[in-house]
């Protein structure tokens, strides 16, 4: 043992560093700024989750429901140096780079499915039914009155709303389209959380998370709309994460509140 060097005990290691758990999804609403590196996503705020600080950010939107969590894959492409002297590659270099981050929606909002589809536009509502208005006369013989599920307006047309609908157009797109990017959030568990163990005190700290950021995301996947009689309908979605101007795509941050 060299000076100075400590006598360290083995150890297996540390199970509050196993992370387990599912993740709150939130994306940046169209029309708002998506972050980068120079324009900062929401701050933290001590002793609040991040969900709680997110949740009330008219900025973003949850997306609600997940299924099979989400998937950030990170795939490099390598290129090699061949030499004669040597049976193997003599230089390994890096010659692309590709992230995704992966996830299925179980709530099949029309939100989501424009979400998925990466699709210029928004979700708009309208009228979904009217009443046909009847047309009484007034007893006098001067005039008539209309009159819609029980309300008597004069001569002035009325109808009644039922309820309204929501819709978004199936576009095909135009020539020098370009996708459509959002920002995404994910809050999942983070190092060191013991799930709030009772009889703990302050020893342990159980208040901590995982907060997940990709500054530019764009929906890359085949989207498949499914009604069924077994099977719930889900959005299966994946998006292809871009590096911002500062080559960054984004941040991994453990925080404890």
């Amino acid at each position: 043992m060299k000076d100075g060097e400590k006598n360290m005990a083995y150890s297996r290691g540390k199970n509050s560093n196993i992370i387990v758990g599912a993740a709150a999804l939130y994306v940046t609403n169209l029309g708002n700024a998506n972050y980068s590196s120079t324009n900062a996503f929401p701050a933290f705020v001590s002793g609040t989750s991040y969900k709680e600080t997110l949740s009330t950010n008219s900025a973003v939107t949850n997306v609600g429901y997940t299924n099979n969590g989400i998937d950030i894959t990170f795939n490099p492409t390598f290129g090699d140096v061949m030499v004669d002297q040597l049976l193997d590659v003599a230089k390994l270099y890096k010659s692309n780079m590709q992230v995704t981050l992966k996830t299925s929606f179980a709530e099949a909002t029309l939100e989501n499915l424009l979400l998925s589809l990466g699709q210029k536009g928004s979700v708009n509502t309208g009228t979904l039914v009217t009443t046909a208005p009847i047309v009484t006369t007034d007893g006098t013989g001067t005039g008539s009155t209309v009159v819609t599920s029980g309300v008597t307006s004069g001569s002035t047309v009325v109808t009644t709303v039922y309820g309204t609908d929501k819709y978004i157009e199936l576009l095909s797109g135009d020539l020098g389209d370009y996708p459509i990017e959002r920002s995404l959030i994910a809050i999942g568990p983070g190092i060191g959380a013991q799930g709030a163990q009772p009889g703990l005190g302050t020893l342990v700290n159980d208040s901590a998370e995982r907060v997940y950021v990709a500054y530019r995301a764009v929906s890359i996947s085949n989207v498949t709309v499914s009604a069924k009689r077994d099977a719930a309908t889900t959005f299966d979605v994946e998006f292809r994460l871009l590096p911002d101007d500062s080559g960054s795509y984004g941040k991994i941050v453990d925080r404890t509140y």
